[in-house]
């Protein structure tokens, strides 16, 4: 197993953070308001004419909401950051608010598939078109890039085979075209991986995930250079998927725990990774750690981590895979993944099951793979679990 980087523990906790917050709680306060008052008519003309700096409205901040949105700046290295009701809501107000008519946007075309769906679908309505090129390849990139291209977007890693596109040379070919780019980290977290410090304009989190850590808020945020992270906000302001000031405050909680967790998720899904290579009911394993993974030698020069996802490929049909996955006693079926629960699904029946076989493999996605998103317990216990689902379904 490769030595892991022992993140620091602190800067998720205390970072961003006010001296004291009022009635000196220990914690951030959940400012539970739709609107703000002002003292008088002065008071309301300097805040207009931008010499007093507060709130005016929920749908335009909330200080629960900023603290959130300060903390994952400071823990991306990220000039600012803006939180939203979703992933969903974040990744599609981003792109909203750097194309218009006539842009062209590059996607991987690994991406999440609801992201996918947004570009190759609803984006073209408004007259952008797109280019989907294969997962990680940087000269597929450069070739479909266009005098009109405005956006390249990509996950780093990946759903579910967790490749790891190559930053650096991805911006290399962006930033002198004056393309902004976009990286979906939410599978990395801050604590494994900061596409800023490899030229990346944009950082999305699907918050939902690592960041709250609990499966129990929905939220994403955006972070990245001020600028644009200031037209992203004027969207969220139209558009109104603003983040719940409690829901900010879910999440700022679990970041308190994130470099903890984090630290335990990378240790165990290696583990898992390993016992599952070689094993004679077993195709195939993907997770970055792993020499036999296509994007090892990217992963390792810029994640300190690899994450808490493996997916792999059972030797078996559809029904096979499902009576393995129905055998596991840990962890839970359900979608979604980062809490400290383990949770496992066959992505053919959970994310692509109104597709044919044939459709899904076109996809990239078959009968018999298995996306295992560990959670913090016992690695031995979690081990011994597969082992015993892999043995049954012999």
């Amino acid at each position: 197993m490769p030595e892991h980087k022992r993140p620091s523990l602190t800067p998720p906790v205390r970072g961003a953070e006010p001296e004291s917050y009022a009635h000196d709680a220990l914690t951030a306060p959940i400012v539970q308001t739709a609107t703000y008052t002002f003292r008088d008519t002065a008071a309301l003309v300097a805040y207009m004419e931008g010499r007093e700096e507060r709130e005016e409205y929920g749908r335009y901040g909330n200080p629960t909401v900023r603290l959130l949105e300060d903390r994952v700046a400071m823990l991306e290295g990220a000039e600012d950051a803006v939180a939203f009701s979703s992933g969903m809501a974040a990744v599609t107000s981003a792109i909203l608010a750097l194309t218009k008519a006539g842009d062209h946007v590059v996607l991987f075309s690994d991406c999440y598939r609801r992201t996918r769906q947004f570009v190759t679908t609803f984006l073209g309505r408004f007259g952008v078109e797109h280019t989907l090129v294969p997962p990680a390849d940087v000269a597929a990139l450069e070739a479909a890039l266009r005098p009109e291209t405005k956006l390249v977007v990509s996950e780093a890693p990946t759903n579910p085979y967790l490749t790891v596109v190559d930053l650096p040379a991805v911006s290399a070919l962006c930033r002198p075209r004056r393309i902004r780019t976009l990286i979906d980290a939410t599978f990395a977290t801050p604590i494994n991986l900061n596409p800023v410090d490899h030229g990346i304009d944009l950082i999305l989190h699907s918050a939902t995930k690592y960041l709250s850590g609990h499966n129990d808020v929905l939220a994403g945020v955006i972070a990245g250079k001020a600028g644009l992270v200031s037209l992203i906000r004027d969207v969220r302001h139209m558009m109104g998927a603003v983040c719940d000031p409690h829901a900010a405050f879910l999440v700022l909680r679990g970041i308190k725990t994130l470099a903890l967790r984090v630290a335990q998720h990378n240790i165990s899904a290696t583990a898992i990774a390993e016992a599952l290579e070689g094993h004679p009911r077993i195709r195939r394993v993907w997770y970055p750690s792993l020499a036999s993974h296509p994007s090892h030698t990217v992963a390792t020069r810029l994640m300190r981590g690899f994450g808490g996802v493996v997916t792999f490929e059972l030797d078996g049909d559809m029904a096979a895979t499902s009576a393995f996955v129905d055998r596991l006693r840990i962890p839970r079926i359900a979608p979604s993944l980062g809490g400290v629960e383990s949770l496992v699904e066959q992505p053919a029946l959970m994310s692509y099951f109104e597709l044919t076989t044939e459709a899904r493999e076109a996809v990239g996605i078959k009968d018999s793979l298995v996306r295992y998103a560990v959670g913090i317990e016992e690695p031995d216990e979690l081990i011994a679990d597969l082992m015993q689902a892999l043995g049954a379904v012999s």
